[in-house]
């Protein structure tokens, strides 16, 4: 279960904001990407290509961290902290057409490149508002 989070900053997530996440990869280098994301019941959703090259990292128990910015002002922004809770094919295509209608509008345009869905767990957050900590954190 992941720890819980403060209904201001549960709002802010529940938001197609920009975000990027970013996990350790071979022999612990740091790496980030762009995603998209979505609060799901306390865990965090993200999805990716089968074959991209951080599906290898980013596994059951694997350490990641997300960082939301307000898409109005990048100094208000959260990052959690956890690791990845589980993971399952997606196989209907379900989870990435979920985030493309997010951010998108629309159904995920690629319909045959596999998909991989992951939830992250989050253990801890720091959240940054208005020059300050988040009032909340």
């Amino acid at each position: 279960m992941s720890l819980p989070l403060p209904e201001d900053v549960i709002g802010f997530l529940r938001r197609p904001q920009p975000a990027v996440i970013g996990w350790s990869g071979q022999g612990g280098r740091p790496y980030t990407v762009a995603t998209w994301y979505d609060w799901d019941d306390g865990e965090i959703l993200i999805n990716m290509d089968a074959t991209r090259k951080r599906r290898a990292w980013l596994d059951v128990g694997a350490p990641v961290t997300l960082t939301v910015l307000d898409a109005q002002d990048w100094y208000r922004h959260v990052s959690l902290y956890g690791e990845v809770a589980r993971t399952r094919d997606d196989v209907a295509l379900a989870d990435i057409d979920r985030l493309a209608h997010r951010y998108t509008g629309r159904p995920h345009r690629n319909r045959t490149a596999a998909r991989i869905s992951a939830w992250m767990k989050i253990t801890s957050w720091h959240g940054w508002v208005d020059a300050g900590p988040w009032p909340s954190g």
